[in-house]
């Protein structure tokens, strides 16, 4: 056994595609299929439902797999604190984030650029639950997201909370000039606008049909998409209105557009900055934390 097959392995885990799992470990196919059959000639056990196409993993599968993401976690770290010792913080965070959090990500990765300019960055669109496997499979370095803090603090993991200062309406006041203003708008209010929503498999969108549901209202949706961008879009021609947590939007790119706050009750989940515990957090995700965190707390204040 070598870390090139747990490698292999958690590849294809992530891929469910044999092919494609070859492509991102960077060897053909025939090579991959080996070196895991090999693994499993080893190990004594079959690893892996084989039919025409990949058809998941056994139970044993899963077992060795839940050590292959610990071992392939650790291995990787290593390699990046080495990196760090040779040659200060650089290489690629791996960040997962669920849309519309109460946050401007842009924002938070600049100013952990300003401090660690070496420091690139790769984003995932997840959902929450999606999230949080990632964040427990070591397939992302950082979540920022909505969580259960209880699930947070049982899993150990370390964890910032994002303020929520509440949702706002955002609309173009030449199309809905009648909602320009300061005053919250109450639910049936807003229940009475065309509105521009993320999907419904989207937390932050649940949190706003289970809020309108229990309100005894139903919302309007003139348009739903998984793209911000579309949906921002519809907002600056007047298609409808859009529902945002106040924070998560640039101010600069939304310049036409302006914002109401909603009287809505909180969320059941909080917001949050989120990596491993200290004994196993990557170091380039310890040093984004600790930047992270006292950005956050700056900011906030």
């Amino acid at each position: 056994m070598d870390i090139k097959q747990l490698i292999y392995l958690c590849n294809l885990e992530r891929e469910r595609h044999f092919g494609r799992a070859a492509e991102a470990s960077f060897v053909s196919q025939p090579t991959l299929s080996m070196r895991l059959k090999n693994l499993e000639r080893e190990l004594g056990i079959a690893l892996i439902n084989r039919g025409n196409n990949f058809e998941g993993f056994t139970p044993e599968g899963e077992r060795v797999l839940a050590w292959a993401r610990e071992i392939v976690s650790v291995y990787q770290g290593l390699k990046l604190e080495v990196e760090s010792l040779k040659n200060g913080v650089n290489g690629t965070l791996r960040i997962g984030v669920v849309p519309q959090c109460s946050i401007s990500l842009a924002r938070l990765l600049k100013n952990t650029s300003d401090c660690y300019p070496q420091l690139d960055y790769r984003v995932s669109v997840l959902s929450a639950d999606q999230l949080l496997e990632a964040l427990t499979g070591h397939s992302v370095d950082v979540g920022i997201g909505f969580f259960e803090l209880t699930t947070l603090n049982e899993l150990h993991f370390q964890a910032q909370p994002l303020v929520d200062s509440g949702v706002d309406v955002v609309f173009h006041p030449e199309y809905f000039p009648h909602l320009s203003g300061t005053e919250p708008l109450t639910l049936a209010q807003v229940a009475a606008l065309p509105l521009c929503l993320p999907e419904p498999s989207r937390y932050f969108r649940r949190y706003l049909d289970n809020s309108f549901r229990d309100a005894g209202l139903s919302l309007h949706v003139r348009m739903e998409s998984t793209s911000i961008f579309q949906l921002l879009q519809t907002m600056v021609v007047g298609l409808g209105c859009g529902l945002f947590p106040q924070g998560s939007l640039l101010d600069e790119m939304s310049a036409p557009l302006q914002r109401r706050p909603v009287n809505i009750p909180k969320m059941n989940r909080h917001a949050a900055v989120v990596v491993a515990e200290p004994e196993r957090v990557t170091p380039l995700a310890q040093h984004f934390f600790d930047i992270a965190k006292q950005w956050l707390t700056t900011h906030a204040a």
